[in-house]
């Protein structure tokens, strides 16, 4: 019965053994699970365990500051910008997010842009294709313009030295502007630009406002106007027959008709004796008045 009970004990001892043996994890499994976990690891954990193993052999490492964007210690390659130190993939445009360590960025209230995103963003944009504005900029009327972009609205040529004039927000050059928009004169059909004159229901060059007949300025500033254009008193008087047939000056008071004529009452005179006809009795003879005495002494 006493072997019995050793044997027993024995064999509860190897059993005992034997669990304890199965329940210790294995040199594999613990390695396993290192490889597994080391998959999950980040980059900046892995520099962060180098470190720490250098220091370990004797090499000593310097941190270079923490990330401004994941807020780790830095110990391999960084990105100094904005005042700030960054691991390299994680300095990026806050738009798109690519990375601007090699290809340059834009600034903006403290946030890293790429050169696309912050041209479409901020830049200035041409009023005529709403496109951004990257490098020459033309401001006019308001607006900000590709040079090439802005020229006349009507004949699309750019300005030149003489600059534009504007009409209802468009940009126009000078020969299109005053073609379309500025008063034609009434004497020479030409557009009016500078000094002009108001009369007879038309603008006129200062030049151009002359007698429609001699073409004659008027001295005076006074004219008559007949169908619309300005007459000297002489011509507006020929063309309604209210000169003088005797003196050939315009009539603008009294007159005596005769022989189809008009006659100031002083002019309308014999002819041979100059006495005044002012009884109204004469004789003609080759179209011009006599008296009776006259007449019967030259011509009976």
């Amino acid at each position: 019965v006493k072997k019995k009970q050793i044997g027993e004990k024995k064999e509860m001892d190897d059993t005992q053994v034997k669990d304890e043996s199965t329940n210790s994890p294995k040199t594999s499994d613990l390695e396993r699970k290192a490889s597994t976990h080391g998959k999950t690891d980040t980059i900046d954990d892995l520099l962060g365990g180098l470190s720490s193993d250098m220091e370990k052999m004797g090499v000593h490492t310097t941190a270079k500051g923490h990330c401004a964007s994941c807020g780790k210690v830095i110990v391999g390659k960084m990105i100094t910008a904005l005042g700030q130190v960054w691991h390299p993939e994680h300095f990026v445009c806050v738009v798109c997010t690519a990375e601007l360590g090699t290809i340059g960025f834009f600034e903006r209230e403290g946030k890293a842009y790429c050169e696309k995103d912050y041209q479409h963003l901020f830049s200035p944009r041409c009023s005529y294709c709403k496109g951004p504005i990257l490098k020459n900029i033309l401001t006019a009327m308001d607006c900000t313009w590709h040079p090439e972009h802005f020229f006349c609205s009507h004949c699309g040529e750019c300005f030149g030295p003489e600059g534009f004039l504007e009409k209802d927000g468009k940009p126009y050059c000078h020969r299109d502007f005053y073609h379309l928009f500025a008063p034609k004169c009434s004497g020479c059909g030409e557009p009016v630009k500078e000094n002009f004159l108001t009369a007879a229901n038309g603008t006129w060059h200062p030049n151009c406002f002359v007698c429609s007949d001699c073409l004659k300025s008027f001295p005076d500033g006074c004219f008559l106007e007949l169908d619309g254009r300005p007459l000297c008193s002489l011509h507006f008087h020929s063309r309604q027959d209210t000169l003088c047939g005797g003196c050939g000056e315009p009539i603008s008071g009294c007159c005596i008709s005769a022989m189809e004529r008009k006659f100031h009452p002083e002019h309308f005179v014999c002819a041979f004796c100059l006495r005044k006809l002012s009884q109204g009795e004469f004789k003609e003879q080759a179209g011009k008045p006599y008296c009776s005495a006259c007449h019967t002494k030259l011509f009976v």
